[in-house]
């Protein structure tokens, strides 16, 4: 489980299609999982301030390709305070990048994307736009989208409940 909540901005280090390498400072061992621009990886190598992750094939169908930069969030511990959301690291969709307005301090981005996800998607704040990749998107650019877990269930248990746009 993780919050959503980005821990750091990593630089890749090398990408070969199966195996991610990260530079990072984010502390994780061989086996734990960390969240990578929204897709759970498990660690497959720690060491001298790198992770590595071997990543699927199907990974790479589902979700945007990796960028030079990515969003590392380690995974949520018993005990952690909950300061986002809660989302496994499964894509539910990909989406793109429609159109970015600048409004106040932050910026209102339209994304193109499947519409039973697109109705959950929300405003993204200033620190979100300064302290992440999502700050530097632009027109055409892929995202990664998940639901949060409890939306999806409350959705399910009350009947005619639908989020909306």
């Amino acid at each position: 489980m993780f919050t959503g909540i980005v821990s750091e901005r990593a630089r890749v280090a090398s990408f070969d299609g199966g195996r991610l390498v990260v530079e990072t400072a984010i502390p994780a061992e061989i086996g734990d999982s960390v969240s990578v621009d929204g897709v759970c990886l498990t660690v497959t190598g720690a060491q001298d301030g790198q992770l590595a992750f071997d990543v699927m094939v199907e990974t790479l169908r589902r979700a945007k390709p990796f960028g030079p930069e990515v969003n590392l969030e380690g995974a949520l511990r018993a005990g952690e305070p909950l300061g986002g959301h809660y989302v496994q690291g499964h894509v539910d969709a990909t989406g793109a990048v429609r159109s970015i307005e600048a409004e106040g301090d932050g910026k209102l981005v339209w994304f193109e994307a499947p519409e039973d996800v697109l109705r959950y998607v929300v405003a993204l704040v200033q620190h979100t736009l300064e302290v992440t990749t999502l700050g530097g998107l632009e027109p055409g650019d892929a995202v990664n989208l998940e639901v949060d877990v409890l939306a999806k269930y409350v959705e399910r248990l009350l009947p005619g409940l639908r989020f909306s746009r």
